[in-house]
C-alpha cells in the first residue's frame, strides 16, 4: 500500500509540475471563475458526506461548517476539510478550527485543483506546504 501511495504521489507531483509550467493553463485553472465553482462543488460534496455520516449535526463554527460525530473512518487524522466543511468526530478546539479555516481558504483559492496540489505536496504533514500554511501546531502536527 505504501508503494502504491508513493507512486500515486509521484505521478501527481509530475502532473502538477507539468501543468504549472504552462503559464496560461495554470492561470485558467486557478482563476476565480474556474476555482470558485470547484470550491462550491466540494462544499456541496462535503455537506452531503457530513450530513450522511454525522446524523445532521452540522453547524458553522470557527470559520468552517462543522460536521461533528462522523465515524473516524470517514476522514483523515483528526478531521478533513472538504470545501467549507470540516468532517470530524470530536476535534473542535479553537486551534484546530483555525487550522481548518485556513484549509477552507485554500479550497476557495484553488477549487478542485486543491486535490492534486495537496497530494503533490506530500503526505508528511510537517513537510506539506498547505499544512505548514495552516499552522502545524494548531493542526496538531507538532507540539
Amino acid at each position: 500500500m505504501a508503494i502504491a501511495g508513493s507512486r500515486f504521489e509521484r505521478g501527481t507531483q509530475s502532473l502538477v509540475r507539468a501543468v504549472s509550467r504552462v503559464r496560461w493553463l495554470r492561470a485558467v485553472l486557478l482563476s476565480p471563475v474556474i476555482a470558485r465553482p470547484g470550491y462550491w462543488f466540494a462544499t456541496v460534496c462535503g455537506l452531503i458526506w457530513g450530513a450522511s455520516l454525522s446524523l445532521g449535526r452540522i453547524r458553522p463554527q470557527g470559520g468552517v461548517i462543522v460536521a461533528r460525530g462522523c465515524p473516524r473512518w470517514a476522514f483523515g487524522r483528526g478531521g478533513t476539510t472538504i470545501g467549507a466543511v470540516f468532517l470530524t468526530h470530536d476535534a473542535l478546539s479553537p486551534g484546530v478550527l483555525a487550522h481548518e479555516a485556513v484549509h477552507r481558504a485554500q479550497w476557495k483559492r484553488y477549487g478542485l485543483a486543491f486535490i492534486p496540489l495537496y497530494i503533490a505536496a506530500g503526505q508528511t504533514g510537517t513537510a506539506n506546504r498547505f499544512e505548514i500554511e495552516a499552522g502545524l501546531r494548531r493542526g496538531g502536527y507538532v507540539r
